[in-house]
């Protein structure tokens, strides 16, 4: 009977965690490209660029990720597994993932760190406001 109860509780906690939806593979970037996508351009001569949302991810924290991705407006999202882009990593000092970072015009602008609970503190809401804030600070 424990064994039945264990088999139950390990499909849907699988279940739930492949509902999730996942960045397609041109949103994860790398030390190789991550300078390059933090001041990309979206058109030839465009001035008034979107600013950048990088999450910083882990394998092992998976379950604690931006699930809310793909809901956020008037922002490029991309997502860095930090196993493959520790000088990024280094560099942002990232400690827990997941982090977020919010750049604009190649600079970070806004950051959220995961605590020792290994949560991100903060939800899509105060993020949208974040990206809204900052897109509204650079028409001026």
């Amino acid at each position: 009977m424990k064994t039945i109860k264990f088999i139950l509780i390990l499909l849907i906690s699988l279940s739930a965690t492949a509902q999730m939806p996942q960045p397609p593979a041109n949103l994860w970037i790398t030390d190789v490209d991550f300078e390059d996508k933090i001041n990309e351009r979206q058109a030839f001569g465009d001035d008034n660029h979107k600013p950048v949302l990088i999450e910083f991810w882990a394998e092992f924290n998976k379950d604690n990720c931006f699930a809310d991705w793909d809901k956020v407006k008037d922002v490029i999202f991309y997502r860095v597994n930090i196993a493959l882009a520790p000088n990024t990593k280094k560099k942002y000092r990232v400690r827990m993932p997941p982090t977020l970072i919010i750049f604009k015009d190649g600079l970070k602008t806004k950051t959220w760190k995961a605590g020792l609970d290994l949560l991100i503190p903060v939800d899509l809401k105060k993020v949208q406001e974040a990206i809204d804030e900052i897109n509204t600070a650079s028409k001026f």
